[in-house]
């Protein structure tokens, strides 16, 4: 897929692995779309980068709709969009809440197949490129997709979601040259780590193998344009993490 002049769509861009994603991107000459539910954070990196921002909630798909047709000549979506929710299956006050489970479950995989379906049935549209390619979907999974830790049930169970569409959703689209590939990365330094003091952030540095760090957003998304340039990359969950494989806790 040729970037330089190509619609991007980047849902959970305002921040974190979509922010960076949102700045390679348009680096490489396309043309951005920010959608985030953050309309401070969204709007002023839009500013910035001379880029677009709409308001979206993944969970909604109205929303995420409306967003995908504000984007001219979609043929790039990466879905960034995510929370995280921590609690074990039974403690001392009884079965794991179903409330976060939903809303993890909503937000993280419900809210992927949004950004999925409608990107890609906004793609179809598109005339094919000399390829025959029409677009990419990047999505965003998680190593504990694969090593859940402890009390990890609900973010896991999400983000195994995402690893298990990723395929299906491959052979689903072929026919009309989209790709889909998802990224699934260690321990970063996002918003999500930020709030840790630097100790602990080390600390969780040095449980990689190699590199002994915690690994950089720019690197995310240096990995996701090389999967929209790379048009044999298809159907594959990439794992990004250094060689970590996560404990139990």
């Amino acid at each position: 897929m040729r970037i330089p002049g190509s619609g991007a769509l980047v849902a959970g861009g305002a921040s974190g692995l979509g922010e960076a994603t949102a700045r390679a991107l348009q680096a490489a000459g396309a043309q951005v779309t920010i959608a985030d539910v953050n309309e401070e954070k969204g709007a002023a990196l839009a500013t910035e980068l001379g880029a677009r921002f709409v308001r979206a909630d993944v969970t909604d798909a109205d929303s995420v709709a409306a967003a995908v047709g504000t984007v001219q000549d979609l043929r790039i979506s990466v879905c960034c969009a995510g929370v995280g929710w921590a609690e074990r299956t039974v403690t001392r006050r009884g079965p794991h809440q179903l409330e976060p489970f939903e809303t993890v479950i909503r937000i993280n995989l419900i809210g992927t197949f949004n950004v999925l379906r409608h990107a890609a049935a906004a793609m179809a549209e598109r005339e094919p490129l000399a390829d025959g390619e029409r677009g990419v979907c990047i999505q965003t999974a998680s190593i504990a997709a694969f090593d859940g830790q402890i009390g990890q049930i609900s973010y896991s169970a999400s983000k195994g979601g995402i690893v298990g569409m990723t395929l299906p959703a491959a052979r689903d689209l072929a026919s009309l040259g989209i790709r889909v590939c998802t990224i699934a990365p260690g321990l970063f330094d996002t918003p999500l780590l930020a709030g840790l003091p630097e100790p602990a952030r080390e600390a969780l540095g040095a449980q990689v193998p190699f590199p002994r760090r915690l690994g950089q957003p720019a690197e995310y998304a240096a990995l996701a344009v090389h999967i929209v340039e790379n048009a044999v990359l298809n159907g594959e969950t990439i794992r990004l993490d250094g060689a970590l494989r996560m404990a139990p806790k």
